[in-house]
């Protein structure tokens, strides 16, 4: 198992601050096809927006970074319309 971490920014305060993690969450899971590897996420609120940690079942860390990449292109255009967009490259 791998994690890889991203981060995004857009609205993650307010009175319903574990709605939008939910919601970006719903949003990654939704988009995301079981060829990913995608086996867990976490978001977590962060001064910038969210940090979202994703569990890739992956070979090496050069194979999830490129997994985690696909994942979030995959669920751009839906994160986009709810005011989210990815401010760096996933890492480790």
């Amino acid at each position: 198992m791998r994690v890889i971490r991203a981060a995004l920014s857009g609205p993650c305060d307010g009175p319903d601050q574990e709605g939008a993690l939910a919601l970006v969450s719903d949003l990654i899971w939704a988009h995301t096809p079981a060829v990913h590897g995608l086996e867990h996420l976490r978001a977590k609120a962060a001064d910038d927006g969210v940090h979202v940690y994703l569990f890739l079942r992956a070979a090496s860390e050069a194979a999830a970074l490129t997994q985690a990449r696909a994942i979030l292109a995959g669920a751009r255009a839906p994160l986009r319309a709810h005011g989210y967009r990815t401010t760096t490259e996933p890492h480790r």
